[in-house]
Order: C-alpha cells, then structure tokens, then sequence
C-alpha cells in the first residue's frame, strides 16, 4: 500500500540527543524531583529512570503518582540556555528528508517548544505537517497508543498508509500492534519482530524507501 505519512520520533532519530541534551535533562529531571518530592540526589536519579523504564516518561510517573503539573515540569526541565551548541545538525539532512515522498510529522515525547526549537536549528522545521508533542496527546506519552490514534484520525490515514521511524522498540511496538511499517533507528544487529527495517542512523532513510518500494 502506498506511503501517505512519515511519522518521525525527534530525540536519538532526527538528531543525536545522546551526547549533550539527553544528559541535560536527566539533571534538570533530577534536580525537579530533589526539589519537589524531597529527595536525595541518588533516589531522585533512581525515581527519574524507574519512571522512565515504566511509563515511557518520568513525567507519566510523576502525574500518576504524584499529581505533578506536567506544564510546571516540562518547563522547568527543557531549559536550554546553549540549545544551539547543543544541537549536533546533520546538512545534508534536509535533503534525504525532501526524497521521501508523502507527508511527513515528528511525533515526540518532549514539549512543544523544545521540540519546535531544535527543528528550526536544524533546518528543517518546514518540512513537517505537524510536531506532535505532549501537550496534544493529553501528556500520554509513547508508547500510550493514544496519540498514535489520534494523529490516524487528524491526518485521515490507515495505519498502513503509515511508516513510524524511532530509536524506541518500545514505541516501534504500539505503531506494529496498530498496523504501522516500521524503521529502527539502531547501530546494532538483532532485529524484533516488529521492526521492518532497522538502519544505522536517519541518514540511511533511502535504504528504508527501498524496501517499502518493493
């Protein structure tokens, strides 16, 4: 069946996350759950990465059990004074992305700020139909199938009609159980069961068109 939408994960999938902005997080998670749960720096940490294991997010962990302002939270943790160093731009980019054919979306579990932020360092903010972030999935973050429903019903597509790119299995497997084709964004070797395609890095895209071309 025909592609009619990309959907793109943003952190570990459009840029590299890893080595600067990731790590900024986690601190500024750490410091937000110190500050207002009363915690040590060590079982903050643990808090922060045991909801993050469960949930898919620390904020989905910190609504359900704490009743935590998710708006307060994302704010106070996705400050970035340096974001346009921290930002690691691929140029050539905006051109594998400009190859694929049907519409594109970015699909992230940040807020909508930051993620707008970074596609406008990178260049290439125009070329999606919408960034979908926490804000407009009711803060149900992947791999919640509520946004994957409600982005179908918005864009008017089958899960067929869509390919999901991420470096999450576990997002990758609410977009199979729903019909999706998958990519993985992985340097690995193994491949599950409900990956398609796995691919070193996003800039190997064309290699994913070609299998679904076939």
């Amino acid at each position: 069946m025909t592609i009619k939408l990309w959907i793109f994960d943003l952190d570990d999938t459009l840029h590299n996350a890893s080595a600067s902005i990731f790590p900024h997080i986690n601190r500024s998670m750490t410091a937000y759950l110190q500050q207002h749960l009363q915690l040590d720096e060590v079982a903050a940490n643990a808090l922060r990465v045991d909801y993050w294991h469960r949930y898919g997010s620390t904020l989905t962990g910190l609504m359900r059990h704490h009743g935590t302002n998710p708006h307060h939270f994302l704010c106070h943790t996705h400050q970035f004074p340096d974001l346009a160093n921290q930002v690691l731009r691929k140029p050539r980019l905006r051109h594998i992305l400009q190859q694929l054919p049907a519409k594109k979306m970015v699909f992230s579990n940040g807020p909508q700020a930051y993620a707008q932020a970074v596609l406008k360092l990178m260049k290439i903010d125009d070329l999606f139909e919408e960034v979908m972030t926490l804000e407009h999935v009711n803060f149900l973050a992947k791999p919640h199938h509520f946004g994957f429903l409600r982005l179908l019903k918005k864009h008017r597509v089958t899960p067929a009609q869509c390919v999901m790119v991420e470096d999450s299995l576990a997002n990758l497997r609410t977009a199979k159980r729903l019909g999706m084709r998958t990519v993985w964004i992985n340097s690995g070797t193994r491949q599950p069961a409900w990956v398609d395609v796995r691919i070193r890095d996003v800039m190997k895209l064309p290699e994913a068109l070609r299998f679904f071309s076939r």
